[in-house]
């Protein structure tokens, strides 16, 4: 003869089934993506262009990158980020493929609404393993300084500049800009790349942090988002306050 259960210990019973239902598949939580800390551009509404391509490689999409560099500028202090399909729309509306010059980027940023525009080019692309790719980005906004330009063929040669004024004519500085070449063969751009892979959670991929090397999209978010770091953190606007210390 089967004895009936004490009704206490049934109780029991179901607040220990009930409190392993809740818990059951919860592994560890996904770490929240951290921001990036924004000491010197301030809070702004941001417009984004499409990717320039200086690379010489068609093998990317310019507006997939800008929406990778939105996504990425989206985690940025302030900043409220307007996506890339609307800065499309203006350029589709004059009848232009891409933001052509600093007065243009001015003129779109207007049109939509935005405190400034970031412009920016892939200068360097290789999605082979190991990856290289290189990135200049300017941000341009209602509070960027005019100069009259100063033509020097050597610099100009050698810059990175993605869009640049006509020689003799006023030219615009950016709010910020950042240069960068993302190696991953050299050590210290795996060092970056482990951290931001730390910060996504890539314990969480079979491949651990190596997925944002060996996946071509991956990759490209890691070097938008290193881009937008120095840009924000280590921009033009920084070096003006220190040097006028």
């Amino acid at each position: 003869m089967i004895r009936a259960m004490p009704r206490s210990f049934g109780m029991f019973l179901l607040v220990v089934l009930g409190f392993s239902l809740l818990t059951a598949g919860c592994g560890p939580r996904r770490a929240a993506t951290v921001r990036l800390k924004n000491p010197w551009l301030g809070s702004m509404r941001v417009a984004v262009a499409p990717a320039l391509n200086f690379s010489g490689s068609p093998d990317f999409d310019p507006v997939v990158v800008a929406d990778l560099m939105a996504s990425e500028l989206s985690h940025v202090d302030g900043f409220d980020v307007l996506p890339v399909s609307r800065v499309l729309a203006v350029l589709a509306q004059q009848g232009r493929g891409e933001v052509e010059s600093p007065d243009h980027a001015l003129e779109i940023a207007e049109t939509l609404g935005a405190d400034a525009i970031l412009v920016f080019s892939v200068t360097e692309y290789n999605p082979y393993e190991p990856p290289v790719v290189g990135i200049t980005a300017q941000l341009y906004g209602s509070h960027s300084s005019s100069k009259m330009a100063q033509l020097d063929p050597v610099l100009v040669s050698r810059s990175a500049t993605p869009i640049a004024g006509d020689s003799g004519k006023t030219s615009i500085e950016p709010l910020a800009q950042a240069v960068e070449v993302f190696n991953a063969a050299h050590e210290p751009t795996v060092m970056r790349v482990k951290a931001f892979a730390e910060d996504r959670s890539a314990d969480e991929s079979p491949f651990g942090w190596q997925k944002y090397t060996a996946s071509q999209q991956h990759y490209l978010r890691f070097c938008c988002h290193a881009t937008i770091r120095e840009l924000v953190e280590n921009g033009v606007n920084r070096r003006k306050v220190e040097n006028s210390l």
